[in-house]
């Protein structure tokens, strides 16, 4: 079973007076890369939650999010009564001094001078701490989820990607026999134009010509890619994290389907490699984004 690195999960409740909204999205990344953005009180279960994530999503490039909406009518900010009578008192000091009227204006500016709100720290209950925890692993649960659905669709692309890679392959076969022939009688008139009358070794020719048309010989780049595609598809139904190990097996699929076009030396098994190199490079985009 395949798991894509692309996914969302998302989890709501309330409590303490609290309505709090947790996110996680995730992206391919070749490691696990978490970006936490979380409400000052819960800083310190930081390192938590990223051990958390990590453990769940074990790779990926992972946005987490604490949204609080305080549904209650206590505020953490609160106004600091003495120092704004003070500050208005001084202020209203002044303006009589300066014969000018002390109004709603004056209660406005001592408003915004320092010191005059202040934010009362709240510290964690262990309790919330807990309701909190259970929900950041629902949300994680609903992210896996959704990365196993998404890599159903991509196992699906994958694996038809390679059925066709096999499929070109067998179709090798019909031009390899006359690719050779070919080439034994391109060298034979070759040979012929040149006009040695008869001072060519006939053997010394025959042992050069099978070295070279061994040289050009595919059918071991043909049995290793075929195994390599068998290898691939295997691969694909393992249990755990297969994403590294497909690269991989692809990049050998690769090599065998480059020497097979360089020795290729024929137009129509060229226009095969061709086919086999297209369908290859989708499944390198696909698994980028295989966990």
């Amino acid at each position: 079973m395949i798991k894509s690195m692309t996914g969302f999960g998302k989890a709501e409740f309330e409590v303490n007076n609290k309505k709090i909204t947790i996110e996680i999205k995730s992206l391919n990344s070749k490691q696990i890369d978490i970006n936490t953005r979380t409400p000052a009180l819960y800083r310190e279960k930081d390192i938590i939650i990223r051990k958390m994530i990590s453990e769940k999503l074990v790779r990926g490039k992972v946005d987490f999010n604490i949204y609080v909406e305080n549904l209650g009518e206590e505020s953490n900010s609160k106004i600091n009564e003495p120092i704004l009578k003070g500050y208005f008192n001084h202020l209203k000091q002044i303006s009589t001094e300066l014969g000018v009227e002390t109004d709603f204006h004056a209660l406005h500016t001592a408003l915004r001078l320092p010191d005059v709100v202040k934010t009362e720290y709240e510290t964690l209950d262990e309790q919330e701490w807990e309701t909190i925890r259970k929900n950041i692993y629902k949300a994680l649960e609903d992210i896996d989820s959704f990365r196993i659905q998404e890599g159903a669709a991509l196992l699906s692309d994958i694996s038809g990607n390679i059925s066709s890679i096999q499929s070109l392959l067998a179709q090798v076969e019909p031009f390899e026999q006359q690719r050779m022939e070919t080439i034994k009688n391109r060298l034979t008139d070759s040979l012929e134009s040149l006009k040695l009358n008869g001072n060519v070794d006939e053997n010394r020719f025959e042992q050069e010509l099978i070295f070279y048309l061994e040289k050009l010989d595919i059918n071991e780049e043909k049995v290793r890619l075929a195994n390599h595609c068998s290898y691939f598809k295997e691969t694909l139904e393992e249990e755990l994290s297969t994403g590294k190990k497909l690269g991989f097996i692809s990049q050998e699929i690769g090599r065998e389907i480059n020497t097979i076009g360089s020795k290729a030396n024929e137009k129509n098994i060229q226009r095969i490699v061709v086919q086999m190199k297209d369908h290859l490079e989708r499944v390198k985009e696909q698994l980028l984004n295989i966990l």
